[in-house]
């Protein structure tokens, strides 16, 4: 059976998970959440958003968060919000302990990635990962206007699928 997760979500209010540690990798990787996962019947759990994404600026504006993750700036880089130790590459280490502990009490991980978009949004957004580095090559542009994103998610921008560069960032 495959649970839906976030990490925040799922480990905020656990009685038996320590204050401290909510809310974070370590506490995904919990003997009390394993077990409570294990008395359901678990066998995989589908992590929504782990890899690192930014707050949407809109959002913070409002003085509101983006809670839910789907709008990445880095595919291969656990966020850094999720780590208890610290955010300078701490996250790295707590996430690959977090699956190991899974993984030992026989739950497969299955992370859920949106890769048809990144949190950049349109030509008026920020450079914050692949604008950066190769606009053209990254996104979908407009044929007529190369100054402005072919948009099919509603996000502002769409991934460029097409190019190598694109598929295996």
């Amino acid at each position: 059976m495959i649970y839906e997760a976030h990490i925040k979500g799922l480990t905020m209010l656990h009685p038996d998970i320590d204050e401290n540690i909510r809310g974070t990798y370590v506490a995904m990787g919990h003997p009390a959440i394993i077990e409570h996962l294990k008395e359901l019947g678990v066998t995989a759990v589908e992590l929504m958003p782990v890899h690192q994404f930014v707050q949407d600026g809109h959002l913070v504006e409002k003085g509101m968060r983006n809670y839910w993750g789907y709008n990445t700036i880095g595919f291969f880089a656990p966020h850094n919000e999720y780590s208890y130790s610290g955010q300078l590459g701490q996250q790295v280490q707590e996430f690959k302990q977090m699956v190991k502990n899974l993984h030992e009490a026989d739950i497969e991980v299955i992370l859920d990635v949106v890769y048809n978009h990144t949190a950049e949004g349109n030509h008026q957004g920020p450079t914050l990962c692949f604008r950066g580095i190769d606009n053209a090559a990254y996104y979908r542009l407009v044929e007529e206007d190369k100054t402005h994103y072919y948009d099919t998610t509603g996000t502002g921008n769409s991934l460029l699928m097409r190019t190598p560069r694109t598929c295996c960032s």
